[in-house]
């Protein structure tokens, strides 16, 4: 299908659907072939107003506005909250064309449970994006359902591309991309949190030492996203012999940070896996 003359549909339009929305829009395509749904009123007013032609509905106002979205869609992506996953699934399926593509973006939320709550065959895909996708330096992955072959695969792939890198991925694979690019983002803005305290305690003024530690870490993020960049090359390029860098390196490795790093992305995984045997329990 031709992403050129496709309909898109959010359902539900928090932060992440909002990020994926932004960057697909800024890709080009015609916010007149989006429509999006939100709960609130207000709400509605406020993505109206930031893209201009967007169609969205608030369910407060409208009880069948998802139903109503989603009943001429080629693309439904779902952002709910994967507590509410299930129930709007059951609120979509009897409209929902068979070919329609539905990417759930719900973390924790397995195909197997997307698959059980729509129609036999519905092709749906289980994606894990992250917020940098609203400025198109997103990473998102993309893992099949049963019904989904190459051609959905490559639809979602296309459609997605504007908000960044598009990797695919076996869904056992899931939590671990979670908990280093879903989850990642966090903790580059955890870095720079840091970065900034630290520049105070060495007397720097705090406003000063937040601009230093923001623009440090976006500016090597930039440098990352360069064609071929490594990032241990990288590193060693700024980490002189006997030099100050290397000073610093030298007491993180002291001080075990990567295996600090390396529990914190585990316990990411290890909480997406309980959250998804939760709602599978439900």
């Amino acid at each position: 299908m031709d992403t050129g003359h496709i309909n898109l549909t959010f359902l539900g339009c928090g932060s992440m659907n909002e990020a994926i929305l932004g960057g697909i829009l800024a890709g080009g395509l015609p916010a007149a072939q989006v429509s999006a749904t939100v709960r609130r009123p207000e709400r509605a007013a406020e993505l109206r107003e930031r893209y201009d032609g967007l169609t969205v509905l608030a369910g407060n106002e409208d009880p069948e506005a998802n139903r109503t979205a989603a009943a001429g869609a080629d693309v439904v992506i779902l952002g709910v909250k994967p507590v509410g996953v299930a129930a709007l699934l059951a609120e979509i399926a009897p409209v929902l064309k068979p070919g329609t593509v539905v990417i759930s973006v719900a973390a924790a939320v397995s195909l197997e449970l997307l698959e059980a709550g729509l129609p036999a065959g519905q092709p749906v895909i289980r994606s894990m994006p992250n917020t940098p996708s609203r400025l198109g330096r997103g990473v998102v992955s993309l893992s099949a359902g049963t019904s989904a072959g190459e051609e959905e695969m490559a639809l979602a792939a296309e459609l997605l591309s504007s908000t960044g890198r598009v990797v695919q991925v076996p869904e056992e694979q899931v939590d671990a991309v979670s908990a280093v690019s879903g989850s990642g983002p966090a903790y580059a803005f955890y870095l720079a949190e840091a970065m900034a305290r630290a520049g105070v305690e060495l007397g720097l003024d705090p406003e000063l030492s937040a601009i230093l530690a923001r623009d440090t870490v976006a500016g090597a993020g930039y440098m990352l996203a360069e064609p071929g960049a490594d990032a241990t090359a990288l590193r060693r390029a700024v980490s002189s012999p006997n030099g100050t860098t290397e000073a610093a390196i030298r007491s993180f490795d002291e001080q075990g940070l990567p295996d600090v790093i390396a529990r914190g992305a585990r316990a990411a995984a290890e909480r997406a896996a309980e959250i998804t045997a939760e709602l599978s329990a439900k």
